[in-house]
């Protein structure tokens, strides 16, 4: 999270009146987002969170909505939060709010290596984290900032009922503490506080020289929806409490990085997913020791990748053209004149 004395820019997107939408809760004066109802494209999210940062893109984004912003001083941290199930959130304070056209499924993979590839030296914090999914990708300072973070469900209810939990503070109303639904949907709230506790330990992440990115998704009012309906009592009352969940969140990682971070929401109803794409919900499976497996997905690109391989085969070449360079001499060796044994046995032939 960082760029000037330290970069650090948090993305939470959210969804403004009707249908899904972009909205930046909190952004930094010289980060300029221009209010209006231009529609921005789900698909470019990623590019939007990289021009923010600073980084150039593939293709240019002909968007009005975010102008030029000065070259040499850039937010510290991004943080993108995209929930899921909702058709808008009562935000009562946000920077500017966009309506999102074709939200398909998108990840800041492409953003967390460029970050990596420029910042490598600084290790700078990347975390992606589903908690729904029981995903979560960690590079630099995020392994030992964030080690102690609950990511499985079983390790965020335990979190539940222990102290500092957020069941002591939120009117849960409607909501039950034995449903698996809500336990899911609560999750997702104490993730949400666990990491700006963690983050108010580690202040110094926002004074370095590199740039932090954050990646979370929440799936837990989409839980709520298809159990309860949209209608029910069960459904308002979560609504209403990620929203002020939310709001907190956004002005507490703003003032954490000295008012130079970006804060966006994406609340999206359903993804309009491509047909290879397979999602399940994690209510409808209890355990499952390897989800990728059945689907023989390859493991996440390691960065060391390209040192190791060239390491390995410059040493594999270099130790075969040494035993080539060795055989060729021994080949092509004289024992009277180039071995000291034979040598030494023809003087003591002379010599008889």
């Amino acid at each position: 999270l960082s760029v000037s004395r330290g970069w650090s820019w948090f993305i939470l997107t959210l969804r403004g009146v009707h249908g899904d939408s972009l909205t930046v809760l909190q952004a930094p004066e010289f980060v300029s987002f221009q209010k209006g109802d231009w529609p921005v494209s789900g698909e470019k999210i990623p590019d939007l969170v990289a021009l923010t940062m600073g980084f150039s893109v593939q293709e240019d984004l002909s968007w009005p909505g975010l102008q030029v912003g000065p070259l040499f001083q850039r937010p510290r941290a991004n943080v993108l939060v995209v929930v899921r199930g909702v058709d808008s959130l009562a935000l009562p304070q946000s920077v500017a709010s966009y309506p999102l056209e074709n939200p398909v499924p998108f990840t800041l993979d492409s953003v967390a290596e460029t970050v990596h590839s420029l910042f490598a030296e600084d290790t700078p914090v990347v975390l992606q984290l589903a908690p729904s999914e029981e995903r979560l990708y960690m590079l630099g300072k995020a392994n030992a900032v964030f080690e102690d973070l609950p990511v499985t469900l079983q390790q965020i209810r335990a979190r539940l009922s222990q102290d500092g939990s957020v069941l002591a503070s939120l009117p849960l109303n409607s909501l039950s503490r034995n449903a698996e639904a809500d336990l899911l949907f609560l999750s997702e709230v104490q993730v949400l506080h666990d990491i700006t506790a963690l983050l108010q330990r580690h202040r110094h992440l926002a004074k370095d020289h590199s740039p932090d990115l954050y990646s979370l998704e929440l799936s837990g009012l989409e839980e709520l929806s298809r159990l309860y309906g949209q209608d029910s009592a069960q459904y308002r009352d979560a609504t209403a409490i990620l929203a002020s969940v939310l709001q907190k969140f956004g002005e507490d990682v703003y003032g954490l990085y000295g008012n130079s971070a970006v804060v966006e929401v994406v609340t999206v109803k359903t993804f309009e997913a491509p047909l290879t794409r397979k999602s399940r919900s994690i209510l409808q499976s209890q355990q499952t020791s390897n989800p990728g497996s059945p689907y023989n997905l390859a493991y996440k690109y390691n960065f060391n990748y390209a040192v190791i391989f060239n390491i390995v085969l410059w040493l594999m070449i270099a130790l075969a053209l040494a035993v080539i360079a060795v055989a060729y001499n021994l080949w092509n060796m004289d024992p009277g004149y180039d071995s000291i044994i034979y040598r030494m046995t023809n003087q003591k032939i002379r010599m008889d």
